[in-house]
Order: structure tokens, then sequence, then C-alpha cells
């Protein structure tokens, strides 16, 4: 996989986020989760991109709780008004 070799190249924190997602449409949103849970927490406390990926795949397997916990997040970390709306809508 791309992202994985990308991974062990260039292991900053978009590029880590990025192969989550990557994973989670390979191997399901447990997967990609499992990638997410994997990345030091204090690292991504105000990485927005992180927040939006978690709720996603949260959001995919059913965890609507934890999900809008982190679109919360996403949503407050969020400096793009469009990107903020695209959030709330998904959020729901």
């Amino acid at each position: 996989m791309f992202y994985e070799q990308l991974v062990h190249i260039s292991p900053a924190l978009g590029t880590r986020v990025g192969y989550a997602a990557a994973v989670a449409e390979a191997e399901g949103p447990e997967a990609g989760l499992a990638v997410l849970e994997s990345i030091d927490r204090d690292a991504v406390a105000d990485y927005q991109p992180y927040w939006a990926v978690r709720a996603h795949l949260l959001q995919k397997i059913g965890k609507t709780g934890q999900a809008s916990e982190a679109y919360d997040r996403a949503i407050g970390l969020a400096e793009d008004p469009a990107v903020r709306e695209f959030l709330l809508q998904k959020r729901g």
C-alpha cells in the first residue's frame, strides 16, 4: 500500500492520519480506527483532520455518541467555514 511506504519515509501526523483513512477504505473502519489509536493522543489533540477521520469511522461502525464527540472536536478545530459546515452536516 502506498501510504504504508509513505509512513515509513515520512511519519508525519498528516501522513499517518491519511494512512488510517486508506486502511479504513481497504480493510474496514475498525482497522482504520486501530491505526488512529496507535497515534499519540497528545500529538493529535489540536489536529482537526484526525478528529474528522475518527468521527467518520466511528459513525460508520454505529458508535454515534463517540462519533458526535469527535465531530464536535473537529468542528471546534476547523478554521475554514466551509469545512465547519461540512462537518456539521456530517454530524447530523
